[in-house]
């Protein structure tokens, strides 16, 4: 128990202490340790995290692990200490039969940083093996004429230890005629039993002898073999082999029929007892019977089987030729038949993923995979070169050891172009002719909140009637977002203002959800035409990304307002009023001109006069535009010396509005109109003479700024480009009514002043912009929107007071 103690301590040792190589943040290492065979399920092999250098408080966070492999099974590790354990009963014999040093390789990964350790422990012999013969009992017939010294090859003992613990020597007993030697072959010891002194069979016709193998371990262990020897009379000649060693070359894969080599074996005597008979040694393999066969006239041996140079490099084969005398006699040769490989294997492609799933944000350099190729063949036909056949952004970095590979991205990724790669792998060998395999990987492209929701179009432009109803919705705006999932899901808010006059984000909802807005007052054009506010959409990434849009709202005009009558007039404030004229007049005399007012723009403040009600149809008319009321024809005795008129002024609108006025026209001798008249102007004069000073005063004012006016504009218009020269279009129609259109164009804005058409008489209010509707053009954006406003409002307002003070 003590020497088992022994055997199983573990032996760690450092190979020219630890081999480092970095890939970024990837190190590799190299450890060795030293176990023996038999050992127990849990017995320590050494403790990898401390030689590595490892952290043992992270092992379990970094994955301390094994990677998956042919003898991944043999062995644990402990992720709580970093003890690496046995994890199954190892027999030295069954893993590693035949190969002088057993060294089991493990690949060893912990992550965050990714490091891969490569750990070789190797498998150490134990004597758990007793030396065995092929048979119990062998027998031989020796003539008795044998001259001493003569050799006789006996059976071999086999024992599947190696090293010291094989077959070491071998004992025979009794040896009165008999002695023992050996001869050292590259795998075993071949026992040859020899001949001390000479025979007699009429002495002794039979010798009944044990040959026992002894191995060399500690205790030793042993086997024995039952050897008959029988002697015989006659035959004193052996056969002679032409060499005492073949040696030939044979190509892998060799068809079954072809003629390996022949042998040739020759004896002196004459007859029967130099007929010489071919055989293979008695402790020839089982595979080499599997494999050849022998011709035992001839001496051919050829192909029987399948010949695999991955699965044995060289066959030794023992020979034998014996004669047919009495007793015969035998000589022995060994034939040495190495194969050469031929590229009969392709490469083998095993891969270890870590993840499938890669991050669009991975920097270049990302691990993805473990590559690890193999090929059965040696040499030039074994040697393997490794790449990605696809255009893809993923690239193979060879590792320290051969034939491995890690799975690299290369380039950025972006989901939104690229969600998924199928990258093929092809690994062709250096042979010929050359073989390949290929290996598909999926791997997928995990989302990143890397893009702005973005809106179809920016500005919006909503064109909302007048007196909406509060609370419905007057629009919508929808913004997309190229990411996935949560990353893609959007909310929208108003950007509120500072609350002041002009702000009408305070009377606007959007939905955070749907991005419907609505309006929660009712807007009126005669009090704002036009305003603005942004919308933001923000997405639910971490963090979120978020991108705003601007909405042009422009009121558009109802008919809302019904006319106005602004002349007659009464000091009561009604719709009336009294014309005095002479009886005298002639047909078309302008006996007066009813003014009204409408605040609504184009047709619905386009307004029409009728006559709803007069005395006599034949006296007087009215001008269904202008408002003029005129006499038809000359007045005579008859007439009624008053006449009331009843005016209805009505607009265009689709559901009219209308308003009343009443006339009353008194027929006054010449006389009395003249002095009615002496008296007006006295008046008149009167009033003229405190209006003359101040009306010099406001012309010349008004033409000073009109003419400074002009000037700024030429100057503007000068240092602009010839886009932004004003131009003006004018459709005035003085027809005497009170609706007036006024366009012009400044640059590529379009502005149109809807109102009342004026007539002399007419009264408009300066400085304002009640009925003006600005036009934006569709091909600029919206910061051009207003551009030149300030100026352009300023030369219409002096030219529009200016025309109101002359009128």
């Amino acid at each position: 128990m003590g020497g088992r103690g022994q055997r199983r301590r573990v032996n760690c040792c450092w190979f020219a202490g630890i081999l480092l190589l970095c890939f970024g943040e990837r190190i590799f290492a190299q450890l060795r340790y030293s176990v023996p065979e038999e050992l127990q399920v849990g017995s320590p092999v050494g403790n990898v995290a401390k030689d590595l250098g490892l952290d043992v408080s992270t092992l379990t966070d970094r994955r301390f692990r094994i990677v998956s492999g042919p003898n991944h099974a043999l062995f644990q590790l402990n992720q709580n200490n970093g003890v690496l354990y046995i994890g199954k009963i190892m027999d030295r014999e069954e893993l590693c039969d035949g190969i002088k040093v057993c060294l089991i390789n493990l690949k060893i990964v912990v992550e965050n940083p990714l490091e891969i350790h490569y750990v070789g422990v190797e498998i150490t012999d134990v004597n758990d093996h007793s030396p065995t013969f092929p048979e119990s009992e062998q027998r031989l017939e020796i003539a008795e004429n044998t001259p001493p010294s003569t050799r006789f090859q006996i059976h071999a003992a086999r024992d599947p230890d190696v090293g010291t613990q094989s077959v070491r020597l071998y004992k025979l007993r009794p040896a009165d005629f008999f002695d023992i030697e050996t001869r050292d072959s590259e795998e075993d010891k071949i026992p040859f039993l020899v001949l001390k002194k000479p025979l007699d069979r009429e002495q002794k016709a039979e010798h009944r002898l044990v040959l026992t193998a002894i191995d060399g371990g500690i205790p030793s262990k042993s086997g024995s073999l039952n050897l008959t020897i029988t002697v015989l009379d006659a035959n004193d000649n052996r056969p002679v082999f032409s060499k005492d060693i073949y040696t030939v070359s044979l190509d892998e894969n060799a068809p079954i029929g072809t003629l390996v080599i022949q042998i040739n074996a020759t004896d002196l005597d004459e007859g029967s007892n130099s007929e010489i008979e071919y055989m293979f040694g008695k402790t020839q393999k089982k595979k080499v019977h599997d494999t050849f066969e022998l011709d035992s006239v001839t001496g051919e041996i050829r192909v029987k089987g399948k010949v695999d140079f991955e699965e044995a490099e060289m066959y030794r084969l023992d020979m034998q030729a014996s004669d047919k005398g009495q007793p015969p006699w035998t000589a022995e040769s060994r034939v040495v038949i190495k194969i050469k490989d031929v590229n009969d294997n392709q490469p083998d492609i095993e891969v270890t993923s870590l993840s499938n799933v890669v991050p669009e944000d991975s920097k270049p350099g990302t691990v993805i995979s473990l590559i690890s190729v193999t090929d059965r063949d040696s040499g030039v036909n074994g040697k393997v070169i490794c790449k990605i056949l696809d255009n893809v952004p993923f690239d193979l970095t060879p590792s320290i050891e051969e034939n491995m590979y890690s799975l690299v991205t290369k380039g950025r990724l972006d989901r939104e172009i690229v969600s998924h790669y199928d990258i093929t792998i092809t690994a062709t060998d250096c042979g010929e002719p050359a073989l390949s395999t290929v290996k598909a990987l999926s791997v997928q492209v995990s989302d990143v909140n890397d893009n702005r929701p973005l809106f179809s179009q920016n500005p919006f432009e909503l064109y909302l009637v007048e007196n909406n109803a509060p609370g419905a919705s007057i629009f919508s705006v929808s913004a997309s977002d190229n990411d996935q999932n949560e990353n893609a899901a959007i909310t929208y808010h108003i950007v509120r203002g500072d609350g002041l006059h002009r702000d009408m984000t305070s009377f606007l909802n959007v939905n955070s959800d749907t991005g419907q807005i609505s309006a929660l007052k009712s807007f009126d054009f005669e009090t704002v035409k036009t305003f603005q506010f942004q919308v933001v959409a923000t997405d639910s990434g971490t963090p979120s990304l978020s991108n705003n849009v601007t909405v042009n709202v422009f009121i558009l005009d109802q008919n809302d307002n019904a006319p106005v009558i602004l002349y007659p007039v009464s000091s009561n404030g009604s719709a009336e009023g009294v014309e005095e004229i002479p009886r005298n007049v002639n047909a078309g005399h302008l006996v007066t001109k009813v003014r009204a007012y409408d605040a609504d723009i184009g047709y619905n403040g386009w307004l029409l006069f009728s006559l709803q009600e007069v005395t006599d149809h034949s006296l007087f008319a009215l001008d269904r535009y202008t408002g003029q009321i005129r006499t038809l024809r000359s007045f005579t005795e008859t007439d009624e010396a008053e006449h009331k008129l009843l005016i209805l002024v009505k607009d265009n609108g689709n559901v009219s509005l209308s308003a009343t006025a009443t006339v009353i026209v008194k027929l006054v001798e010449p006389r009395e109109a003249f002095a009615a008249s002496d008296v007006k102007s006295a008046t008149k004069v009167d009033e003229e003479d405190n209006v003359t000073f101040y009306l010099m005063i406001t012309l010349g004012s008004v033409s000073l700024l009109f003419i400074i006016s002009i000037i700024v504009l030429i100057a503007m218009q000068c240092s602009k480009s010839t886009d932004y020269t004003s131009k003006y279009l004018q459709e005035a129609n003085y027809d005497g009514t009170l609706c007036h259109s006024i366009q012009y164009r400044s640059g590529d804005k379009r502005y149109m002043l809807v109102g009342p058409r004026m007539s002399i008489g007419s009264t408009i209010v300066p400085g304002s912009h009640a009925n003006t509707l600005v036009l934006p053009d569709r091909r600029r954006g919206s910061g051009e929107l207003y551009q030149h406003d300030a100026a352009l409002s300023v030369v219409l307002t002096v030219t529009l007071v200016t025309a109101v003070i002359f009128t």
